[in-house]
């Protein structure tokens, strides 16, 4: 996606050989013109598919989410990291190792809201590691569920989240690949 990657290359700012700040227009200040057509662009991409539910994580992957659910005309479920006194006790959990915090982190889902007849596509900001795909493909298989696929908007190609959801069979659509962040820059 070719305004993805221009503005990847004009306001991405590389923080080491792993991180990529990208917080000006995707995950801390949104630019809800390009978030509109990064949904444009997943809902264009899974169109053969059927989809009853847009699922992601908290925070930074619920801009991407809503936009795409939007597209799609499907609801959108965010996976939550803490658990609020609101929150449905009946829940499924998925756990994911959070490299920024060096702990565990368990996300829920209300089992109210995801269920075997769900046919769900999984979109996220970022795939590195693969540790949030993961924590949301347990949750989705603890409710019986379908993955039609997961999105991802920017995929750091030279870690292993990709190639780990690549060799489980599950479709991987990714919007940009950034193939390596060396000495400041930014390679797609």
């Amino acid at each position: 996606m070719d305004e993805l990657k221009q503005r990847i290359l004009s306001e991405g700012q590389v923080l080491s050989d792993s991180i990529l700040k990208v917080d000006s227009f995707l995950n801390h200040q949104i630019d809800p013109t390009l978030m509109h057509h990064i949904g444009q662009e997943f809902a264009r991409r899974f169109s053969n598919e059927e989809i009853t539910k847009v699922l992601t994580v908290e925070s930074s992957g619920i801009a991407v989410a809503l936009m795409t659910g939007l597209a799609l005309k499907t609801p959108v479920i965010f996976a939550k990291k803490k658990k609020a006194t609101t929150m449905d006790k009946d829940v499924y959990v998925g756990k994911i190792y959070s490299f920024t915090r060096r702990e565990d982190v368990y996300i829920a889902v209300a089992k109210r809201y995801l269920s075997s007849e769900d046919k769900v596509l999984i979109v996220d900001d970022f795939l590195a590691t693969g540790e949030a795909a993961q924590g949301m493909l347990q949750i989705v298989e603890q409710a019986g569920a379908k993955v039609v696929g997961v999105g991802i908007a920017i995929e750091k190609a030279f870690q292993k989240g990709g190639e780990i959801l690549r060799e489980k069979g599950i479709r991987l659509e990714t919007l940009v690949q950034v193939t390596n962040l060396s000495h400041g820059q930014v390679e797609l």
